[in-house]
């Protein structure tokens, strides 16, 4: 068994955990979902469940972590009562880190493709049908979509393998201030466009009418569950960074730094594309068509646009390489904890593996388009991704909410000595009839609706 390594600062882990938590969601999902969904006020509940369900299951994963110094599975077996099968969540959780990263790393590629095009001046004057065309023979070939997937699996498999305070601390630091760095640079130079007013107007300003087209009932979920999977919480991915940290410092203060930072990167990102798309007079979409369509053709249009973007993609392509080195830590743990092996060893054996498994995704949007599993319209990514966010995300969750709060768990006790140990803002004792049954049932209710919305 391999002895356990540890983050050389504080810094370094809530940098590592908040770039896990950052992603393509933040960027793609969250502004769209608060301008549609009454602007301001929608940020207000968002940050109400944030607190009140994504803090507490991100502290119960940091304390099961922190308190064992192993991995996900290993750790379940450590703490729980015998005879029980706790350690059976560490199986799924794996697979759903496998899971999450062959099509993330994909996505990526994506990403770095048009990074690339973007600096060599691609898009420049390009018009709508243009951006189409480019985008639509990027999906259409496999070669195209394998490469970049490869070259973004070499650098996490690399950065993962030189260790984890030489090489996972500190390129993630490096990244995470520049993504910082460039977000505030290109949210000023968007505030500063003619016409952004407006822009900023839809995205923030409050708005009853938003909220009452989208249905009280269906702006209070979507907050719910943007609060909820912002995080990534269920599969262990912040599990793993608790077991490299020491017990200075309480766990709820460090879980409100790192909500924070995800929120303000969320936010920030909504004020690039919003005012920029306003003032192009460019409809902003949600999803894919809002990175790979839409942002495109404002870059096209707007003063030294080839620079904007491609700024706008590294600082994207930093945020997708942040998640892909921290979910690949995760695995890189299980594997380490479970098997003894080295992390170079792990490093290789998992990253050849994962290669291997997200060739599918990519094939799913070109010679394998006519499998469409679940429903009509689906490609392989869309099996992938309701595997991690509709079963394993949730449900992981749930688990580890009962793990931590019930005598046939960990238990709520052991939970609470350690979440509060160190310095900083503790638990209070009052909020364990919370913890034992109403977050469980929020968590419920988020696993069914979201599989009944999914199908319905």
């Amino acid at each position: 068994m391999q002895n356990r390594e540890n983050l050389g600062s504080r810094l370094g882990f809530i940098l590592l955990s908040a770039g896990c938590a950052i992603g393509l969601g933040n960027v793609w999902r969250f502004p769209y979902i608060t301008g549609q969904n009454g602007g301001g006020l929608f940020v207000l509940v968002y940050l109400l469940f944030l607190i009140i369900l994504g803090v507490p299951v991100l502290t119960m994963e940091y304390a099961i972590g922190r308190h064992s110094r192993k991995s996900i599975l290993p750790a379940y077996k450590m703490l729980e009562p015998k005879g029980t099968k706790w350690h059976l969540m560490g199986y799924f959780a794996v697979a759903g880190n496998y899971c999450l990263l062959m099509f993330y790393s994909v996505i990526s590629g994506w990403i770095i493709h048009y990074f690339i095009l973007m600096a060599s001046g691609r898009f420049v004057g390009a018009d709508t049908d243009e951006i189409a065309d480019i985008f639509g023979k990027m999906m259409a070939s496999p070669k195209t979509l394998i490469l970049c997937m490869l070259f973004v699996f070499i650098l996490t498999i690399i950065i993962c393998a030189i260790g984890l305070e030489n090489g996972v601390e500190k390129i993630t630091k490096i990244m995470m201030l520049a993504l910082i760095s460039i977000m505030i640079v290109l949210g000023i130079r968007s505030l500063t466009l003619p016409g952004a007013s407006e822009g900023l107007s839809f995205y923030l300003k409050p708005s009853f009418e938003n909220m009452k087209a989208a249905g009280l009932g269906n702006v209070f979920y979507a907050a719910l569950n943007q609060s909820f999977f912002t995080l990534s919480l269920g599969m262990g991915g912040m599990e793993i960074f608790g077991s490299y940290i020491d017990k200075k410092r309480s766990l709820l203060g460090e879980a409100l730094v790192v909500a924070g930072l995800d929120t303000f990167v969320a936010i920030v990102a909504g004020l690039i594309i919003f005012p920029a798309c306003f003032a192009y007079g460019i409809a902003p979409d949600a999803g894919p068509s809002l990175i790979f369509l839409t942002l495109p053709r404002v870059f096209s249009t707007m003063a030294m646009g080839r620079f904007w973007g491609t700024l706008f993609f590294a600082f994207l392509f930093f945020a997708a390489l942040s998640t892909m080195i921290g979910v690949f830590e995760n695995i890189m743990g299980f594997s380490m904890d479970m098997f003894g092996t080295s992390r170079a060893k792990s490093a290789i054996i998992n990253g050849i593996a994962l290669i291997i498994l997200s060739i599918p995704c990519a094939l799913g949007f070109n010679v394998w388009s006519s499998f469409q599993p679940l429903k009509e319209g689906n490609c392989v990514m869309d099996l992938e991704d309701f595997f991690v966010s509709n079963l394993v995300l949730p449900i992981g969750s749930l688990i580890t909410s009962l793990f931590c709060t019930w005598k046939f768990g960990w238990g709520f006790e052991n939970y609470f000595k350690e979440v509060n140990i160190g310095e900083g803002v503790k638990v209070p004792r009052g909020l364990r009839f919370y913890f034992q049954f109403i977050l469980p049932l929020l968590i419920g209710f988020l696993v069914i609706y979201g599989l009944v919305t999914y199908f319905r």
